[in-house]
């Protein structure tokens, strides 16, 4: 069942869920009940995995498209060459399966208006291209997004539906 924005905030006050926080260049996974949350998607790309079947949910959030001009990398889920493998690797540690695995995108904005496009390079526009390659390189399927424009997001994967609620800065919540 597909909840609107005020049905899910009545959902939120009465579930006993535990939403758990994903910082830059992160990615966590649970199960259901849980949410996954991460604030600040600037430039940066929110990748979410859901398994229906089996409830299982992980949110990665990227700064970087590509991880092969650094020599040490400390954190891999900083780049979507290397988290998103990452991400469906840890799902299916815990049980989850790649073949059922559905992702949705969010993010990617161009942030600072009126630069030199070839200055700022793009970053929003490179990972939200990247992250659909890496997908589709895994056989996984984009069942919805909200990407580009200029403005930050919040991204909040619901476990118990797969349901993902999207925060833009200057307009209201919306499901994806």
């Amino acid at each position: 069942m597909r909840l609107s924005p005020e049905r899910w905030a009545a959902a939120e006050e009465t579930s006993p869920v535990t939403e758990i926080q994903v910082g830059i260049a992160e990615l966590k996974v649970c199960r259901q009940p849980d949410r996954l949350i991460t604030i600040g998607l600037g430039s940066c790309v929110g990748v979410t995995l859901y398994d229906q079947s089996t409830r299982i949910g992980g949110l990665l959030h990227i700064m970087l498209p590509d991880s092969t001009q650094f020599s040490n990398i400390t954190k891999p889920a900083k780049f979507a060459d290397l988290g998103i493998p990452l991400l469906v690797s840890q799902i299916r540690l815990r049980g989850g399966r790649l073949n059922s695995l559905q992702a949705k995108l969010a993010g990617g904005a161009q942030m600072f208006s009126g630069l030199n496009e070839k200055f700022m390079l793009n970053i929003g526009e490179r990972n939200i291209i990247k992250a659909r390659q890496i997908l589709k390189s895994l056989g996984i399927r984009i069942f919805s997004e909200e990407v580009g424009g200029n403005r930050g997001r919040t991204m909040i994967l619901d476990t118990v539906s797969g349901q993902v609620l999207i925060r833009t800065v200057g307009n209201q919540a919306k499901v994806i």
